[in-house]
């Protein structure tokens, strides 16, 4: 899973296996204060990426869990469920995938930087086209990957 905050391991465990019979992962939980209650957010996907009736689906599953359990406690909190984002860190081989012919940037280790296609991935990393020429890069090279934003790519340019 990309991101739980401290507090959140306790309800990721509890969402994970009733967001997985939705045919959704679990990708991030977070709870955060807002003044004298609590924000819970909760972000799911899946190859194909989610619909709002997936969002709808997700959010009455993981109501029914924290209203059948404790995991919130008697403070009161915002419950938000929403897809995983293209501002999250590619941070799983699931990501990568998800994120074919999309443009990322990557950050390696070694203090570089590389902004190139996601032509091809698996368990181990990735090829990333970089002006037509593609480089594998393992993912224990990088440090961190995010997807590009790109408001002017025209249909001819997509695959």
């Amino acid at each position: 899973m990309s991101r739980v905050s401290p507090d959140g391991s306790r309800i990721a465990d509890a969402l994970r296996d009733r967001l997985s019979a939705l045919g959704l992962d679990l990708e991030a939980v977070e709870a955060t204060p807002a003044g004298n209650r609590r924000v819970l957010r909760v972000a799911v996907d899946r190859d194909g990426g989610v619909t709002l009736d997936d969002i709808a689906d997700a959010t009455r599953a993981v109501s029914d869990v924290l209203d059948d359990s404790d995991l919130m406690g008697e403070r009161a909190y915002t419950l938000e469920v929403t897809s995983r984002g293209v501002d999250r860190p590619l941070t799983e081989p699931r990501h990568w995938r998800r994120n074919r012919d999309r443009l990322v940037k990557v950050s390696l280790l070694d203090g570089t930087s590389v902004t190139g296609r996601v032509s091809d991935s698996d368990d181990t990393g990735a090829t990333i086209d970089i002006a037509g020429t593609p480089r594998r890069l393992g993912y224990d090279e990088i440090g961190k990957a995010l997807v590009q934003v790109e408001f002017n790519r025209t249909r001819t340019e997509e695959v």
